[in-house]
């Protein structure tokens, strides 16, 4: 298995609409991640297609930290 990335404009978006079964299913993703010893990684993709990593989660409760902070917002 290999890191799991998220681009947090997805995140935002999802948010934005509230599909909190999209935002689930990258959860239930970034956690199997996890739990099989790779990372996930947050990054922002801009409009000049580089993007740019500022959070790499390595443990659950992290992962449930980011999580709750982005449930927060619904």
């Amino acid at each position: 298995m290999e890191d799991y990335r998220i681009n947090v404009s997805d995140i935002e978006e999802l948010q934005n609409i509230g599909n909190r079964d999209a935002l689930d299913a990258i959860f239930v993703k970034a956690k199997s991640a996890i739990v099989n010893g790779e990372a996930t990684i947050l990054f922002r993709k801009f409009g000049d297609a580089h993007s740019e990593v500022f959070n790499v989660i390595t443990t659950l409760e992290d992962l449930e930290n980011y999580q709750k902070e982005v449930y927060k917002y619904l």
